[in-house]
């Protein structure tokens, strides 16, 4: 099954700059080759369930390896049966919307 997860992970009792961790993470799912859009407050990522799941799970193993003793982790999963979508269709569909609207 496809799905698109906005995820958000948080390294707690590090220090104040979070990036090394986020890095690693992108690192992690480009290696899976998903297709991730990196944002302010998190990832996108679309993909197979299966493999969308294990880079999070990976993301939390190797945070963890690089020292952070705790991790929060959010994911919004959004699924479709209807038809197939990807994240750019998503985004397209509103700008579309909004052009359309401004005539």
């Amino acid at each position: 099954m496809k799905v698109i997860v906005d995820f958000c992970i948080t390294p707690l009792n590090v220090e104040v700059s979070l990036t090394p961790y986020i890095a690693e993470c992108q690192i992690i799912i480009a290696d899976m080759g998903l297709s991730h859009q990196l944002h302010a407050y998190g990832t996108n990522i679309e993909g197979e369930w299966e493999t969308v799941m294990e880079a999070v799970k990976r993301c939390h193993v190797r945070l963890h390896e690089m020292g952070a003793p705790r991790l929060s982790s959010q994911l919004k999963i959004g699924t479709r049966s209807d038809r197939k979508q990807t994240m750019a269709d998503k985004v397209e569909h509103v700008r579309v919307f909004m052009a359309e609207q401004s005539k």
